[in-house]
This record gives C-alpha cells, structure tokens and sequence, in this order.
C-alpha cells in the first residue's frame, strides 16, 4: 500500500462509523484479490475499493444538501432512493477531498451501487467487491457469487444485478433502471449472442 493510501485509510477509520469502515476495508481487500486473478490494476483497486464509500460518512439528507452546494446532479431514482446518492458525493471527494484524478477509479466509486452496461474491468471489480466483502450478511444467493466470481466475474455481476433487482421487488421498493440495465446488460443469453455475433 502506498504511503497515500495509507494517509486515506486513515482518516477514513476517523470518518466512517465502525462497521462501514470495516465494510470499506473488505471492500479494499476483496478488490485487490480480484485485480490479482483478472490482471487489473492492482493499487487502481485497493484506491477505489478504500474510496466507493468515502461519501456515506453523514447522513442521506445531507448527502442531498452536499450535491445541492456542489451543484452535483441527481436523477429521478437517485432523489426517490437516497440510499443510491452516495456513489455520486464519494466521487466527488475522491477527486476533491483526496486528489484522485483517475478517471477510472472516479467512475468505479460512481457506479459501485448500480453497476451499468459495458463496465470497465476495474468497475465491476469494485461493483461485485462491493456485493461479496467477507463483512456482508448471508444473503440469498451470496455463497454461489462468491464461488464463481474467481472464474467468471460477467457472471457474477448478473447475478449480482439480478439479486439485487429481486430484492427491491420483493420488499416494494422502487428499482433504478440502472440497475435494471446492468441486470440485462451481463445476462449470459445476451452475453452468448454477443459473442456469436463478433
């Protein structure tokens, strides 16, 4: 780990509440892991996996005021689930709190919530370290993403997806379409048809 990186971790354990520290820490970890086996960029990882959830150190409604102030614009979705703003308020501390001017990495904290379609390699690192971290609750379907993400990370981001689009149905609660697209994006039929077609 790089001197900086160090400097972030730690303020972050003064930032963050316990638990989303050490959720942050195995997010990290996960994402180092993952970088290692798919030929990622391996401090690129551990940059972005320190940082995804750099801006859930206050609460949602001021995460709203944060963007407001910041001019940092927020969807439809993003303003019906505030849960799904901290993505946008922790790329903008990255960039501006912690000097982080890599694209890559910015776009990886972004979209670590709702994934998108067509991600970079480091995203869905960061999307599905995000979902599979050792401190995550047993939830349904996490042991058979966490057995195939190793070989099969597009398939590990559907199921991801496809869990997570299932989870909100089931409880009521709206879905963003992101989400919904990322879902569709890595389905293995779309991603064979793809593969035929090229």
């Amino acid at each position: 780990m790089t001197e900086r990186l160090a400097e972030i971790k730690k303020e972050l354990s003064k930032k963050l509440k316990k638990d989303r520290y050490e959720h942050t820490i195995g997010v990290m970890y996960t994402a180092a892991s993952l970088a290692m086996c798919y030929g990622a960029d391996i401090q690129k990882a551990l940059t972005a996996g320190l940082l995804h959830d750099c801006g859930k150190y206050c609460s949602a409604k001021d995460q709203m005021k944060f963007c407001a102030k910041h001019q940092i614009p927020l969807t439809e979705s993003e303003r019906s689930m505030p849960a799904l703003i901290h993505a946008k308020t922790g790329a903008y501390l990255a960039r501006h709190e912690y000097g982080i001017k890599d694209s890559e990495i910015l776009d990886s904290i972004t979209y670590h919530t709702t994934g998108r379609p067509n991600m970079t390699l480091l995203e869905k690192i960061i999307y599905i370290a995000d979902y599979i971290e050792p401190n995550r609750k047993e939830i349904p379907g996490l042991q058979e993403i966490r057995g195939i993400v190793f070989q099969d990370i597009d398939q590990a981001v559907y199921l991801s997806a496809k869990r997570t689009v299932l989870y909100l149905e089931e409880c009521g609660n709206p879905v963003d379409p992101m989400t919904v697209s990322t879902c569709e994006y890595y389905h293995p039929e779309k991603r064979n048809t793809d593969h035929i077609e090229t």
